[in-house]
């Protein structure tokens, strides 16, 4: 029985001997994990998964290939109707990215610290006149803020001019999609104030 040979490639960064390599491709070297992961940004784009991973006979030691770059977060103008507020303002809201883009999952709006409570969300896909919105309109509220004795959202309240059968109480968020399959958010602006308006005034 032959012993199996030490194969010594030079790092891909460093030139050092190595018997290490990138177990994705199987055809990289690096000296460590270190050194790959410092290669990382130049490697992935030749890095193609190898076609035949059985074991070649010989005493290498394999090396996990860094994970794909976490998706980034983006940020969205949304309208806040603040209870304590007289008129509706502009706020910015980050949105984390859904697990499985591919899928045409939406990103998550991050509104949760603008609640005390787990909030709720509507979207609106009408607007003046039972027009069909473009971009339809994602509403967050709390459920319960009506119960727990919060006050009467006084923004809400102003562009009703009071005429609202339903007296919204609590702070209202609204984003705004980026078209009719609702698969991202874009920015929300003074121009969709008539359209909720609408909404408010209707909501019984």
């Amino acid at each position: 029985m032959h012993a199996m040979p030490v194969i010594n490639h030079p790092c891909t960064l460093c030139c050092r001997p190595t018997s290490m390599w990138c177990s994705r491709c199987q055809s990289a070297w690096y000296c460590s994990p270190e050194h790959l992961h410092s290669d990382w940004s130049r490697h992935r784009k030749e890095c193609m998964p190898a076609v035949n991973t059985t074991n070649t006979g010989y005493n290498v030691n394999m090396i996990a290939t860094p994970p794909p770059a976490e998706p980034q977060y983006v940020t969205v103008s949304a309208i806040l109707f603040s209870p304590e507020e007289e008129r509706p303002r502009i706020i910015s809201v980050s949105c984390r990215p859904s697990h499985k883009p591919s899928q045409g999952m939406c990103p998550i709006p991050m509104v949760q610290s603008h609640f005390p409570d787990t909030p709720e969300g509507i979207v609106l896909t009408q607007g003046l006149n039972g027009e069909p919105l473009r971009f339809p309109l994602h509403l967050w509220y709390s459920p319960n803020a009506l119960q727990k004795g919060s006050p009467i959202n006084r923004a809400i309240y102003h562009i009703t001019s009071g005429a609202a059968p339903k007296p919204w109480c609590g702070t209202v968020i609204v984003l705004k999609f980026n078209g009719s399959r609702r698969q991202g958010y874009s920015d929300a602006g003074s121009n969709d104030l008539p359209a909720l308006s609408a909404y408010f005034l209707a909501y019984k």
